[in-house]
């Protein structure tokens, strides 16, 4: 497309030139002063057109690159020691503020550490029963023995696999003769959260963790159901759901007013497929929300579904709340916050990974070089390699390791921003991720404010992730 645009233009500069050596244009008029201003002005602008589209085509060319890197590229970014930290999944949330990636030659060297131990295997734990199997000696290996005994020699992980039972309740009942009539006693039943239906509570638990917890879809759930001789439709289970859920509620308003009692909630929304729902179409987004908040070390995860992701949903689960709010910079977080007075804390992994696009869009030639998006991804790097190192310290101590060593990167990394800003083509991912850091500075710096607050909303987003 290029090179189209400047053959013409090349063909039209040859063709102006041939006519003032000529001293007439094609039409055998003269040459003027007019003429060469009118020509000049032309080539301008046929100049300032090719510029354009040069802009334009090399910021889609930068889109197809970072496409083709998310489609076939690495699924998720590599850090140091991810094999191990993913073996098991508990880790991944003590895990989650990991280290940004650092380009090897713009990172400092890192300190001496000693070398990291292969883990060992993990004991299992103290709360699962146990058995034992004794295995004896026959007479004959152990006649003539002094004395006999048992070492253990190994533990092996056992489960024993779901049974489907009927339970039959016989309801004992007492026969009474007063005044002359027959008088009935009956033992109460035990209650039941949703009242007559056919599933125990030990179904309607199970149902709840292996959906929710397990992501088993109610299909699959049928299926198993029916294999161990238990007859249940999906139908039958979704309205028992819908009833759980509404029995749960004052159990939720109780959670929220936890939530709601610290100083600090994470917030995200993530789009979901919802197959039918009363007045919107099948295809249009619709939005799980998740709040994470409550006392230090007490957080509480609330998840709500809404169909919309205008303000008033964040305006609804968080009306009462006073303090800090963390989120990405969606703007409905914005107006939620200025009608509530609320805080509002930036996410440096989302501003983190719009570097990350800008990195990963660079031609294979750049890569780690000393590219913007190179500079920024080192600079936002040591933020996270010194949360990194106060993880275990109190509040307080986190504050004052803040104030004295990550303020001053954030000043450095402020700096190096206003110096770049407007330099990058419009519209590149370099561009727009120095456009949202400084939209996003206030918010992104506050977390230096408190040692309560965490980096990154990364705990939320976990939350959130199927």
């Amino acid at each position: 497309m290029t090179v189209c645009i400047e053959e013409k233009v090349m063909s039209f500069c040859y063709n102006g030139i041939m006519t003032l050596t000529a001293k007439t244009d094609k039409n055998d008029r003269p040459i003027t002063r007019e003429t060469i201003l009118e020509l000049e002005d032309i080539i301008e602008k046929k100049s300032l057109v090719i510029q354009h589209h040069e802009a334009r085509i090399r910021v889609l060319e930068e889109f197809l690159r970072l496409e083709k890197h998310k489609r076939f590229g690495s699924s998720s970014e590599q850090y140091p020691g991810q094999g191990e930290l993913f073996n098991e999944a508990e880790s991944i949330l003590e895990g989650a503020e990991q280290d940004a990636i650092e380009p090897k030659r713009l990172d400092e060297p890192l300190e001496e550490t000693t070398p990291k131990k292969k883990p060992g295997r993990k004991g299992f734990s103290d709360l699962l029963p146990r058995e034992q199997v004794f295995i004896d000696l026959s007479d004959e290996e152990k006649e003539g023995a002094l004395d006999t005994f048992y070492s253990k020699v190994k533990e092996e992980l056992d489960i024993v696999p779901a049974k489907v039972r009927i339970i039959e309740y016989m309801q004992e009942k007492a026969v009474f003769v007063e005044n002359g009539q027959r008088k009935i006693v009956t033992a109460a039943l035990p209650k039941h959260p949703i009242g007559k239906v056919m599933a125990s509570i030990g179904l309607l638990a199970y149902l709840i963790i292996a959906k929710y917890m397990d992501g088993l879809p109610l299909y699959r759930l049928e299926g198993i159901l029916k294999r161990y001789g238990g007859d249940v439709t999906r139908t039958s289970m979704a309205s028992w759901i819908i009833a759980l859920a509404d029995q749960c509620q004052p159990l939720i308003h109780v959670m929220r007013e936890h939530q709601h009692s610290g100083s600090l909630v994470q917030m995200d929304e993530t789009r979901i497929q919802v197959l039918k729902e009363p007045g919107y179409v099948t295809t249009g987004n619709k939005y799980m929300w998740v709040t994470l908040g409550g006392p230090p070390n007490e957080p509480v995860v609330i998840f709500d579904y809404d169909p919309s992701r205008g303000h008033e949903v964040p305006l609804r689960l968080l009306d009462g709340y006073q303090g800090y709010l963390q989120s990405d910079g969606y703007a409905g977080y914005d107006a939620a916050s200025d009608e509530l007075k609320l805080v509002q804390v930036g996410c440096w992994d989302h501003c983190r990974r719009k570097f990350k696009d800008a990195q990963s869009a660079q031609p294979k030639g750049m890569k780690n070089t000393h590219t913007k998006a190179d500079i920024a991804l080192a600079k936002i790097g040591k933020l996270y390699r010194i949360e990194r190192k106060i993880k275990k310290l109190t509040a307080k101590q986190k504050y004052e390791v803040r104030q004295k060593k990550s303020l001053p990167i954030l000043r450095d990394l402020k700096d190096w921003m206003d110096k770049n800003m407007g330099k990058s083509p419009k519209d590149s991912l370099i561009s727009t991720a120095l456009i949202y850091m400084n939209n996003q500075w206030p918010k992104l710096i506050r977390y230096c404010e408190d040692g309560n607050i965490p980096i990154s909303n990364i705990l939320a987003e976990n939350a959130i992730r199927p």
